[in-house]
């Protein structure tokens, strides 16, 4: 980890794992997020974040802003999109920061050598030319200017409702607690979704 990398930079490396173009990216729009809407870290569910993809970017989100799955503040949507949207429940206002094409494209020596290095076919100099460009990529996007990075756009709107806790029931088949409105019926009896087996998707 970089030393000279801000401290919570380096808390979100340390959560993710490693430093990379798509951790620069979220903590760049977590900052952005921040300083628009002038928040810290969320102590409950006073934030909530809404991602577009399953991204390294969401690490990111969740050590700044503390938007997280387990505290019911962070919802996945299967967009597959860089996109980051933040809400204060308190104050009714969000901001929605979406990812610019420029900071992922590669040139096609770039993306040559780095579908190599994905598939473990890369030499030791190609690996090393790869590093060399991640971190070229990771200190661009570091520096850049957010609205470079960044389509902004101050949103007001309904947050979606707060974390519920459901019952469970105990799926008759396989023996584990299941949330009621994860529920399913087979056979006639009550169930999790994996002992629930493929629904019914004729085509309609």
């Amino acid at each position: 980890m970089s030393a000279h990398y801000p401290e919570d930079l380096q808390k979100a490396i340390r959560f993710h794992g490693h430093m990379c173009p798509g951790l620069a990216i979220g903590y760049r729009a977590a900052r952005t997020a921040q300083a628009h809407l002038a928040i810290g870290p969320a102590e409950d569910e006073e934030l909530v974040a809404v991602v577009e993809s399953d991204g390294c970017g969401i690490d990111a989100i969740q050590a700044l802003l503390s938007c997280t799955m387990g505290k019911g503040n962070l919802i996945y949507r299967d967009h597959g999109k860089q996109v980051y949207t933040v809400l204060d429940r308190k104050r009714g206002l969000g901001i929605r920061v979406a990812t610019k094409p420029g900071p992922f494209q590669r040139t096609p020596e770039q993306e040559q050598i780095f579908r190599k290095v994905m598939s473990g076919e890369a030499s030791q100099e190609e690996v090393k030319i790869f590093e060399k460009s991640r971190e070229q990529k990771i200190k661009e996007i570091l520096e850049a200017e957010e609205t470079a990075l960044f389509t902004i756009e101050k949103i007001s709107c309904e947050p979606p409702e707060k974390a519920r806790i459901f019952n469970s029931i105990t799926c008759e088949f396989c023996g584990e607690p299941v949330m009621e409105p994860r529920a399913r019926v087979r056979d006639g009896k009550m169930c999790c979704i994996p002992c629930a087996g493929r629904n019914y998707d004729r085509g309609w």
